[in-house]
């Protein structure tokens, strides 16, 4: 990951530790792994830092004055904004009951002093490297989200060989959630990301890429000869697990009916899917974003036409 100035980013670690031959120790072995640390002394000294600069991670000693490391990962945990926040727990005894206390407080792992340096780097990189691929994959899904689809799309930029974007959203999915709420709105989310990935499958190598931009929103990273297959499979088996998803009455009779706010009652369609295609073998593209909104522009072409529809961009610029 690279900051604005394109300067790669470095984590942040917070170290908690009384002691602070400890607490240096732990600062100089990860600042030549290439992170950024931030030392207190105590819990109630950490809030104040972390109040300023969450961190990416937090070393949090058990046993300290003021406030005790269990205190503070309960207040970390409190707190919206660190509430996700790895957090490694030091102890100097290697007694079970500290292990389960620090633990049932909310540490994500823990450390028995004295730890060799090795391991104490290990846990850390473990640890954040399991936190930055959750924060990646969609809570409804499990699909990759934002950052990595765009590294995805920026690593086929960057290899040369021909590729496609596809942008696939649900058509008229407001109305469900109108008529159901929302956690049967979640069903014909997922049901989505179920059949484009069973299509993905069913097309076979090389593999293509399936990301969860949130919402109703997906995008498909593929070759630009697997796009007619896949795209026509995602389709087909959508539009069949969907209808099983509407009320019966509503399934049969093949439109939802909505009251408005003037209590007027309004006919919605079944749902479709409008899925927009960028391709690189009609356009020379240099950022990874640019393919996006091309293929954003092509689902909206691709919503103004009835039913399910593929709308591929053939506009050429070689």
């Amino acid at each position: 990951m690279t900051t604005p100035s394109g300067e790669p980013h470095k984590d942040l670690i917070l170290v908690v530790d009384d002691d602070l031959d400890i607490a240096r120790f732990i600062e100089v072995n990860l600042q030549l792994q290439g992170f950024d640390v931030v030392v207190a002394r105590d819990g109630a000294e950490a809030l104040t830092v972390v109040a300023g600069t969450p961190p990416d991670l937090a070393i949090v000693d058990l046993m300290m004055p003021k406030v005790d490391g269990l205190e503070l990962t309960r207040r970390l945990r409190a707190n919206p904004l660190t509430a996700s926040m790895p957090i490694i727990m030091l102890t100097a005894r290697g007694l079970t009951v500290d292990k389960v206390l620090g633990l049932t407080a909310g540490a994500d792992d823990y450390l028995v002093k004295p730890f060799d340096t090795l391991e104490l780097v290990a846990r850390v990189n473990s640890i954040l490297r399991r936190n930055q691929e959750y924060r990646e994959v969609s809570p409804l899904t499990g699909l990759p989200g934002n950052t990595r689809i765009l590294r995805e799309i920026s690593d086929r930029v960057r290899g040369g060989t021909d590729y496609a974007v596809c942008h696939v959203d649900i058509d008229r999915f407001k109305s469900v959630n109108d008529a159901y709420g929302f956690a049967r709105g979640d069903e014909f989310i997922s049901a989505l990301a179920r059949s484009v990935q069973r299509a993905v499958m069913e097309v076979g190598l090389p593999p293509a890429f399936v990301g969860h931009i949130g919402g109703d929103d997906f995008v498909i990273v593929c070759t630009p000869d697997q796009i007619r297959p896949l795209t026509e499979r995602a389709v087909t088996d959508f539009e069949s697990t969907a209808d099983k998803l509407y009320d019966p009455i509503d399934s049969e009779r093949g439109y939802l009916e909505l009251t408005d706010r003037k209590g007027e009652v309004k006919r919605a369609r079944l749902v479709t899917i409008s899925i927009g295609v960028a391709l690189s073998t009609n356009r020379h593209h240099a950022d990874p974003r640019e393919v996006v909104a091309i293929a954003s522009e092509m689902k909206t072409v691709a919503k103004t036409q009835p039913g399910s529809y593929v709308a591929v961009d053939r506009r050429t610029d070689r």
